[in-house]
Order: structure tokens, then C-alpha cells, then sequence
């Protein structure tokens, strides 16, 4: 998983926002849950796992929405309080790194998905060829 630039800038859409890691990500997913089908207001969310270590800064004001998710663990939204962009995510299973949202970042050559996470809840015209499904 190669990319241009270990400088990774995400902006939510009024760009009051901005948060800036370094380095390549742990890994690159996409989740079809209905949750993340909500979150995004699309068919799936496409993120990626940054230790915490790796962001550099963060800017403008963010609010949180905490759920609980299907094992019982919280999972966390942090978005833009201005356009309400979800900028990344944390979660008690995720130990010290944030799940960023990729389509914050203008990176068209950014990596495509490892794995798909819930696939049985995929709208049934999503096809990501070749990458791998997770239960």
C-alpha cells in the first residue's frame, strides 16, 4: 500500500476543519452496515486506520455523537459542528487510532479498500471486484 505522499490532509466540506496525519495507514476498509450507510448518506463508508501518533494537527471545532455498535462496544463520530461532515471515527475496539474518512481527503490515488466489512448488507449493485468481504 504505496502512496504519493505520507502527508495526509482531511477537510470536511466547508473546510472549517482540518485534521492532518502523517504516514500510511494501518489498513483501508469499507463498511456496508447500515449505520455507516447512514453516517455517509451513501452505500458504504471507505476509511482508513491511523495510529493516533500520526495526526500532526487538528483544526476548527468538531462535535461528537456517541453509539453503540453490534458488539456491544462504543463507537464515536467526530464531525464538522458547521457542515456536519464526519471527519473520522473512534471506537472502544479501536485501541489508539482513529478511522479517518477517506472521502475527506482529496486523494484520488489514495489505496482502495482491504476488505469489506458486512457485505450482507451491501445495496445489491455495489460490486468492489476484488476486494476481499469480512462477516
Amino acid at each position: 500500500m504505496r502512496m504519493s505522499s505520507s502527508i495526509h490532509r482531511a477537510t470536511c466540506s466547508c473546510r472549517k476543519v482540518e485534521l492532518i496525519c502523517t504516514g500510511e495507514p494501518r489498513r483501508v476498509y469499507a463498511c456496508a452496515c447500515t449505520e455507516c450507510q447512514r453516517c455517509t448518506g451513501t452505500a458504504f463508508s471507505y476509511r482508513a486506520i491511523y495510529p493516533q501518533a500520526a495526526i500532526v494537527s487538528k483544526k476548527g471545532e468538531i462535535k461528537s455523537w456517541r453509539r453503540t455498535g453490534p458488539s456491544g462496544g462504543w463507537l464515536e463520530q467526530h464531525f464538522c459542528t458547521t457542515c456536519g461532515s464526519v471527519i473520522f471515527m473512534t471506537a472502544q475496539g479501536l485501541k489508539d487510532a482513529i478511522s479517518l474518512s477517506v472521502g475527506c481527503l482529496e486523494e484520488p490515488g489514495f489505496p482502495a479498500p482491504q476488505m469489506l466489512h458486512l457485505p450482507q448488507r451491501r445495496h445489491q449493485w455495489l460490486c468492489l471486484d476484488g476486494i476481499p468481504e469480512a462477516g
